[in-house]
């Protein structure tokens, strides 16, 4: 079975208060749900280390911005310090993307992932677990052919400068954080315990 992953994280232990929003979106450049998650209180950071280098993606006063495009294979989580500034986008192949009425939009996670340091460094993620997930029959031969298609076109046009979602998320992120999207105030909710 796929993991699912939702925006609102939900029943992340990690964390023990958070503000959370979301909103679906309909314009020319982004069709889909926009998810605002912000760690007021954490048990510990979360650093991970890619090529050597430690980065700090989850702390007091980090946020995530998930968007779940609609009809697409593949979500992007783009990490804000306290400071709002980008830590990074973490980009999850995926099956497909939806909506649940109790914990928010969802994706269901194809394994490989592709992580873009604002310096454009690329890194490649999990393939391993794609391997793991075909062999152990969690994916189908199709699943697995598709999520390599999808992660080499991604790559391909962040290489390229063409994927124009990493551009959009700070203008979405000041969006969500102010309460304002298209005009329409949205709700932020309070502070929620764990």
């Amino acid at each position: 079975m796929l993991k699912r992953k939702y925006g609102s994280r939900y029943d992340w232990k990690r964390i023990r208060k958070k503000r959370y929003t979301e909103t679906y979106r309909t314009t020319p450049q982004f069709t889909g749900y926009i998810s605002l998650f912000t760690m007021c209180e954490v048990v510990e950071p979360l650093n991970m280390t890619y090529k050597e280098r430690t980065v700090c993606i989850a702390d007091k006063g980090y946020s995530w911005l998930q968007h779940f495009p609609e009809g697409k294979r593949y979500s992007v989580t783009t990490v804000f310090n306290a400071e709002n500034q980008i830590v990074q986008w973490y980009i999850d192949i995926c099956k497909k993307n939806g909506y649940c009425s109790v914990n928010g939009p969802w994706m269901d996670d194809l394994y490989l992932d592709l992580i873009v340091l604002p310096t454009g460094e690329i890194i490649e993620k999990d393939q391993e677990e794609l391997d793991a997930a075909l062999n152990t029959r969690i994916i189908s031969k199709q699943d697995y052919l598709q999520a390599w298609t999808d992660f080499r076109e991604l790559k391909t046009m962040i290489k390229d400068d063409q994927f124009a979602l990493l551009e959009m998320t700070t203008t979405h992120f000041d969006e969500l954080s102010m309460g304002i999207v298209d005009d329409q105030v949205i709700p932020y909710l309070p502070i929620i315990e764990g």
